[in-house]
């Protein structure tokens, strides 16, 4: 569920609320978050695909699905943003974007559950609602992480 920006800064007022994960997908309303809460109030990206527009409008981090299968490279993607290269951090993002998509192909968590047993994590098996991934974006995940690098079985 959203929440609104002038929502998010009554809440920034609450002494033991000190974050928020920020998955709406609208930079805009993560810059008015920003700005209505001030520094002290940290915004962590719940979106993989904007984990550097983040950082760039005074994020702290990431709360990742991607770290699951790329913890190395979406840590690499904050630090050196946060270090001052945000050069390479931004390569770094647009790098694994292709990926992040495929992990999005249908309803979270399936896709990542999918790609950690194709790397051999033994993530197990899905609980009802959720059913396994189709072979088709099967396919798509699959061909995205070799894409990058990823070794599956």
């Amino acid at each position: 569920v959203n929440i609104k920006p002038s929502t998010v800064e009554k809440l920034s007022k609450v002494e033991n609320i000190v974050a928020i994960k920020e998955a709406s997908g609208d930079i805009s309303q993560v810059a008015e978050i920003a700005r209505l809460c001030g520094e002290d109030f940290a915004i962590y990206s719940g979106n993989d695909d904007q984990i550097v527009p983040i950082l760039s409008l005074g994020g702290s981090g990431v709360i990742s699905v991607l770290a699951n299968i790329l913890p190395k490279e979406t840590h690499d993607i904050v630090e050196k943003y946060l270090s001052g290269d945000v050069v390479e951090s931004r390569k770094l993002q647009l790098g694994v974007n292709d990926l992040v998509s495929s992990l999005f192909i249908e309803v979270n968590p399936i896709p990542v559950k999918a790609a950690m047993n194709l790397m051999g994590m033994e993530a197990g098996e899905l609980r009802l609602p959720l059913i396994e991934i189709s072979k088709q974006n099967l396919e798509v995940l699959r061909n995205n992480m070799v894409k990058y690098g990823i070794k599956v079985d």
